[in-house]
This record gives C-alpha cells, sequence and structure tokens, in this order.
C-alpha cells in the first residue's frame, strides 16, 4: 500500500508513474487526497474536543474541592455535551480512515524508474539469455506425452482424486519432484536463506498484507467457515512471519525460505500453452524472501537474480530473464524479473520464476518497521522470489534431457534422486 503522506505530497507523480502501468488514477488519487483531508480534520476537531473535555474534568474538580457545587454542575453537564460529540467525531473518525483505506488498497505500487513502459508481454526486455536450445532425436515428444510414456504423472488419477489441474506423480516423477525441492532448498540454505515450514492456510489479515486481496481474490481458494485461504505462495505465510514486527537495523537483511504446494484457482484457455505441467491449480514451489534496508534492497534483487541464475546454470537448461514492461507486472510489484526455460519439444519459452522487489508496498501493509541507528523507526523493504517454481522446471528437464533411451536426470540432482535416467 503506498504511504499517505507520500502521496498528499507527490499527487502528479503517482499519476505519472501508474500511467506506466497503463491506469488512469486521477480520479482515485483525488479522492484519496480528499479523504485523507477528512480524516486529518475529523482528527484535529476530535483531539481539540478531547483537550476541552479534560480541561473541564479538571475544572470540575477543582470547584468540587472549593464546595463550588452549583458551578460544577454546570461543567459537568458541559462535559458530558463534549464526551458525547468526541463519540460522534470518533465514530466519524473510524469511518473515513476505514473508507480512506480501502481507495488506497485499489492503488497498485509505484513501478521503478527503469521499469519498460508497455502494455502486454510482448513488450517486456530481455536482458539476458544463456545456454544451449539442445537438438532433440527424431520422434522427440512434449512433456504431456513424456510423462505417459514413462507413467510418472498421473493427471487422469488427480481429476478422479480432486479435479483438473490437481496431477498425482508417481514413482520416479515423484522422486525427481522431491529432488528438485531438496536441491533448491539447499541450495537457498547454503547461500544464507534460513528455512521455514509454514501453514498452506493464512487468515484474511495475512493476505491483505501481502497484497492477494483485495487484488486476487478471485483467484485464491477460500474457506467461508473459517474464513481461511489456501496460499498461492510461499511468499504469503513466509513474510508475515514479519507482519506487527519492528527489527533493528542491525538485523537487517532476514533472508528466508520456503517449501510450500501452492494453490491457484486461475482457469486458463485451452490448447498446447496450457497443457501438462504448464498450468496448474497445484504445484510445488520454493520460494525465497528477503527483509531489506530500502537503500539495498535493489543491489539485493540483483543479488537473488544472480542466485537463480545459478541454479538454471547447475541445471544447464537454456533460460532468459525478462525485466516485466509496466503492464505485465504484479500489482504490488516495484520492480520484477521474469525467469523462463526454453521447452525445445514444445518450441516456447515457459516462466519459471518471477523475482521481485515491493520497496515499502508490503512493508505498508504489514506495518513491518525497523529501527536505525538514530533511533528513528521506518519502513522495510521486502522483496521474494521463485527458486524455483518446479512444474514448468520439470517439464523443461523432460523435454530437453530425453534421449531415445530415456529422460537423462541432471547432473545435480542425481545424489538426491538416486537414479540417472528414467526409462
Amino acid at each position: 500500500m503506498l504511504q499517505i503522506a507520500f502521496i498528499r505530497e507527490n499527487q502528479e507523480k503517482v499519476i505519472k508513474a501508474l500511467a506506466k502501468r497503463n491506469l488512469d488514477v486521477t480520479a482515485l488519487v483525488g479522492t484519496v487526497v480528499a479523504l485523507d483531508e477528512k480524516r486529518r480534520a475529523t482528527q484535529v476537531e476530535l483531539d481539540n474536543i478531547l483537550a476541552e473535555s479534560n480541561k473541564l474534568s479538571k475544572d470540575v474538580g477543582e470547584l468540587m474541592k472549593k464546595g463550588e457545587k452549583a458551578k460544577a454542575e454546570i461543567l459537568k453537564e458541559k462535559s458530558a455535551q463534549f464526551r458525547e460529540k468526541s463519540k460522534e467525531l470518533s465514530e466519524a473518525l473510524h469511518a473515513v480512515s476505514e473508507e480512506l483505506t480501502l481507495e488506497l488498497y485499489k492503488l497498485p505500487n509505484l513501478p521503478a524508474d527503469i521499469v519498460p513502459i508497455g502494455k502486454t508481454p510482448e513488450e517486456n526486455v530481455t536482458i539476458f539469455e544463456e545456454g544451449d536450445v539442445p537438438k532433440l532425436h527424431e520422434g522427440a515428444l512434449p512433456h504431456w506425452e513424456l510423462i505417459k510414456k514413462y507413467d510418472i504423472v498421473d493427471f487422469e488419477l488427480g481429476t478422479k482424486i480432486t479435479a483438473p489441474g490437481f496431477p498425482v506423480y508417481k514413482g520416479k516423477g515423484a522422486k525427481l519432484q522431491r529432488a528438485l525441492i531438496s536441491y533448491f532448498l539447499d541450495k537457498n540454505t547454503d547461500a544464507g536463506y534460513k528455512e521455514y515450514q509454514v501453514p498452506h492456510l493464512v487468515n484474511e489479515a495475512s493476505a491483505y498484507g501481502t497484497g492477494q486481496l483485495p487484488d486476487k481474490e478471485g483467484q485464491m481458494y477460500h474457506d467461508a467457515k473459517d474464513d481461511l485461504y489456501l496460499i498461492p505462495t510461499a511468499e504469503v505465510p513466509v513474510t508475515n512471519i514479519f507482519r506487527d514486527v519492528i527489527l533493528q537495523e542491525n538485523e537487517l537483511p532476514v533472508l528466508c525460505t520456503g517449501y510450500t504446494p501452492c494453490f491457484r484457482r486461475e482457469a486458463g484457455s485451452w490448447g498446447a500453452h496450457v497443457r501438462g505441467l504448464n498450468r496448474l491449480h497445484q504445484f510445488d514451489k520454493v520460494e525465497i524472501v528477503r527483509i531489506e534496508h530500502p537503500e539495498k534492497s535493489h543491489e539485493a534483487l540483483d543479488g537473488m537474480v544472480e542466485h537463480v541464475k545459478g541454479l538454471l546454470q547447475e541445471l544447464k537448461l537454456p533460460y532468459r530473464i525478462l525485466r516485466l514492461c509496466g503492464g505485465d507486472m504484479g500489482f504490488a510489484s516495484a520492480l520484477t524479473y521474469d525467469f523462463e526455460v526454453f521447452s525445445t519439444a514444445q518450441d516456447r519459452w515457459l516462466e519459471i520464476s518471477s523475482v521481485s522487489n515491493f520497496e515499502t508496498f508490503q512493508a505498508n501493509r504489514l506495518k513491518l518497521r525497523f529501527k536505525g541507528k538514530d533511533g528513528k523507526t521506518q519502513l522495510a523493504h521486502t522483496l521474494n522470489g521463485s527458486a524455483l517454481a518446479l512444474p514448468r522446471v520439470l517439464a523443461g528437464i523432460l523435454e530437453n534431457y530425453q534421449t531415445p533411451e530415456g529422460i537423462v536426470i541432471p547432473e545435480v540432482l542425481r545424489k538426491y534422486t538416486g537414479f540417472d535416467i528414467i526409462n
């Protein structure tokens, strides 16, 4: 959530910045500023009434001590009127504050200066590409045919048990999935990230804290009885560990990693782009989260990008990195880099990671702050990234490592799988 003081003092800057997201927020910014003025005026009036009421209470006490009961009763009546007025103002302040918060929730984060202008994914900018695309043998198959051939992932069984988009991993497919999770977690912890096992359900406050609500409620599975949400990513529970927390500056940075299943209702369209493992309602992901000093967060983002690059280099998968344009960025992000793996059998790029800096946007919602060496408290910066999302990494391995004899396991995973080929 954008800070109201910043909006109030930089209205044109906010409007211009969000135009990079192809949004015209002129009216919304005007509404926010007007509500803030009303809130502040109400607060001033309430403070004055409370001050007068306190003064009257003291005066009543003094008059009672002097035995001037008649005068005290007059002041008591006036004090009662002040109390009634202060109650009305408190209710009005609460109402306008809630209305202001709801309007602030509608404003996405401001894109960083280096975010390119654009409306669609086609306008994202490729900033790095590495790895050789393997030349596959004649008769090479896309992963959705490979998983049937080798009986390692069963979509029909998942549909029987649950619904489409909930696959069942079997045999060597399940072991390869587990191997990837362990490999990613080990690499993350070796890099200094502290591992967490977190709940897979979160409450409404947590979903609001990281920006899933009210922006993505249609994509989340929700249990109305207990008012809990299945997580769309480990980012939500891991970042909320620090909700309402004040850190000391010397505790920064905070580095966290965790594995969770992820649940998303997004249906997608029919066709090859969403077949097989390309788009699922439940999938596994290993996440990294950082809490950073504002002056160091963009340097930290670059470090996270390098870390994910290292994972893909060891897996020897051809990949590229995109800087997302304003129209393709997530609601809460100030700057996002997407990683894509090239699927040789599908002849297309598959997104396997997003690494983002949210600056103070999430921290403002979370009330996540740190106390500087000067004793002043300020909002921290939050960052997160997939390291990595498994379905499309698995698809890339199956397709790019296939041979006539079977699917060769990347060398770095063999100590986790216990086998070097699926055949």
